[in-house]
């Protein structure tokens, strides 16, 4: 008769630690349906961030260390990911069909924002999330371009929203959908911020994990409306290390701050060239600037991106290097820093404003 119990099959589990989180699953109450029969052991493992690529590394460490308890024979695991909505500001209406949304901004134009956009959302796709990505610069739309859907236009249905466009498996949505490419957007800030509040609003996104918002440089009217009016989860600062980046950077920082979305972290784009001749490594915008700057404002530092041609030539041939070189070493860099992003998100307090009821106060009659 097997003396196994759930007490030793947990002990045994918490010696197994999430390598993006610094946690055990069973203390977090991630460990779910432990079930011991005989020599046989079942139980399921529930993510709150997706993880594609780590799934078989993690269970095959669950496995073992449910072996490694006396008397175990067989043991079956199922890790997956289930990713819920998280709070946002008080006050703003929700987006339908979408659970998170995140904001990547930059203080800045010319620091690779929105290639660091679109390789992230591609990143957090390949991880296993259903993502969407919107393109917020009015004035300067880059997105159809870098997945590779120029000329598109979207439908709809019922003459008041639209469907969004796939581009890589992401639901995109851009004002570049909607104009020539080389129409100039001459528009006042409260034209183009309408604009902006259509393309969130009256898309008809589908159950969407996360919706990531390609920011158009700058604090001006566009990202005040953001800020303001859409359900932000939180917000990334890319910037390059360069001391003027980071200047602009720290205000954009700032503007997130005062309208309470929280900061996910800081992405350092271009922190360092590598000779692809001769392997020589040079600092061209400086060092840890980045990090200097997260360490300052105490919030995360999520990683460095590497200044490289082929990051440049992929995303502009409309095929991202996420998505060109998938198991690439950057494209494992960007993957590195979705994951560390939807960590952040899990962490948050969750939304249960969908729990409650509405109510409507009505003067009786």
């Amino acid at each position: 008769m097997s003396n196994i119990n759930d007490a030793a099959i947990k002990q045994a589990l918490q010696a197994v630690i999430d390598p993006n989180t610094g946690r055990d699953f069973v203390s977090t109450r991630q460990l779910k349906n432990l079930r011991v029969s005989g020599s046989d052991v079942a139980f399921d493992v529930e993510l709150g961030y997706p993880a594609a690529s780590q799934i078989d590394s993690l269970r095959s460490a669950l496995i073992a260390a449910a072996r490694s308890v006396e008397g175990v024979a067989n043991v079956s695991v199922s890790v997956t990911s289930k990713i819920v909505a998280h709070s946002a500001q008080r006050g703003v209406q929700l987006l339908p069909g979408v659970k998170n949304i995140i904001a990547v901004a930059s203080g800045k134009g010319g620091v690779g924002k929105s290639t660091t956009a679109v390789n992230l959302a591609l990143a957090l796709a390949a991880e296993g999330a259903a993502v969407g990505i919107v393109d917020a610069d009015i004035y300067g739309p880059s997105q159809p371009m870098m997945l590779g859907i120029t000329g598109a236009r979207p439908e709809s249905y019922d003459g008041k929203t639209m469907e969004p466009l796939i581009g890589h498996g992401l639901q995109v949505m851009s004002i570049g959908f909607l104009v020539d490419n080389d129409q100039a957007m001459i528009w006042r800030g409260p034209m183009a911020t309408q604009a902006l509040e259509q393309l969130l609003r009256q898309t008809n996104w589908k159950d969407l994990d996360y919706l990531i918002v390609d920011m158009p440089p700058g604090t001006g009217d566009i990202q005040l409306t953001l800020a303001q009016k859409v359900p932000l989860t939180g917000a990334v600062i890319v910037t390059t290390p360069q001391d003027i980046a980071l200047l602009d950077a720290k205000k954009g920082l700032k503007m997130f701050e005062k309208v309470s979305v929280p900061i996910l972290g800081v992405v350092e784009n271009m922190a360092v060239y590598c000779c692809p001749n001769c392997g020589h490594t040079e600092h061209i915008f400086g060092a840890d600037g980045g990090k200097k700057m997260a360490a300052e404002y105490d919030i995360e530092y999520l990683g460095a991106l590497p200044l490289n041609l082929s990051i440049r030539v992929q995303t502009d041939a409309g095929c991202p290097t996420v998505v060109a070189e998938p198991d690439g070493e950057i494209a494992a860099l960007y993957k590195t820093v979705a994951r560390r992003i939807a960590v952040k998100v899990a962490d948050k307090a969750k939304d249960y404003s969908s729990k409650f009821p509405t109510i409507t106060v009505s003067k009786g009659t």
